[in-house]
């Protein structure tokens, strides 16, 4: 064999195996940051829709995939053919200890560019305090418009078993006004909105 094709060849090995072990020590370095982030933005978007608790504390035996598919197996007339996932549940807390409500991790892929992911909180009578968002790509200008509250306010403190969207003045606290030019984005919110209402309602209380 050629020895220059030999040594060509160790070159690239050697520049191959360095540049993997450079990149797993990025990615190690990088990890703890992101995961900091994450759980910052996170926390944040807890205390936007459960503005009054002290603490919020994951409901340790909740099973995302499971209630997912209880939820949409349940409300088939709401959620068929939809693509929405709950990701986690939250309990929110008041300095004592006792329970203010809960707050459902919801992803609806649904949107015009695909996943939207938003926590929302749920006080235990089944009043709506409203989403925050986490996750969106929506378009500048049109989708984007779910995080101003011209939007997200319509969602707050409604006690509602479900809400549909509408293109004029809504009627009564059921309904939804889409935004402008963003009638699918509109409906991604509100559908993520309905299936966390639903999910809530089966199995947490709520409005029956």
């Amino acid at each position: 064999m050629d020895k220059a094709v030999v040594k060509d060849a160790l070159i690239l090995t050697i520049i191959t195996l360095c540049a993997g072990v450079l990149l797993g020590i990025v990615h190690e370095i990088t990890l703890e940051p992101i995961a900091q982030a994450n759980y910052k933005a996170q926390q944040e978007a807890y205390k936007a829709v459960f503005a009054d608790a002290a603490s919020f504390e994951d409901v340790a035996d909740f099973d995302a995939e499971a209630a997912s598919q209880a939820t949409a197996t349940a409300h088939t007339d709401l959620f068929d053919g939809l693509n929405i996932a709950l990701n986690g549940l939250v309990e929110a807390k008041d300095a004592s200890g006792e329970t203010l409500g809960y707050i459902v991790d919801v992803t609806d892929s649904d949107g015009y560019a695909g996943d939207i992911t938003f926590s929302v909180g749920i006080q235990l009578d089944g009043t709506l305090n409203g989403y925050s968002i986490t996750d969106i790509s929506e378009t500048a200008g049109l989708g984007m418009k779910a995080k101003e509250e011209k939007f997200y306010s319509q969602f707050e403190n409604k006690q509602v078993q479900s809400f549909t969207v509408v293109k004029q003045k809504p009627a009564d606290d059921t309904e939804i006004e889409a935004i402008s030019g963003a009638t699918i984005t509109s409906r991604a919110m509100t559908n993520g909105v309905n299936f966390a209402l639903a999910y809530f309602q089966d199995n947490l209380g709520g409005e029956k």
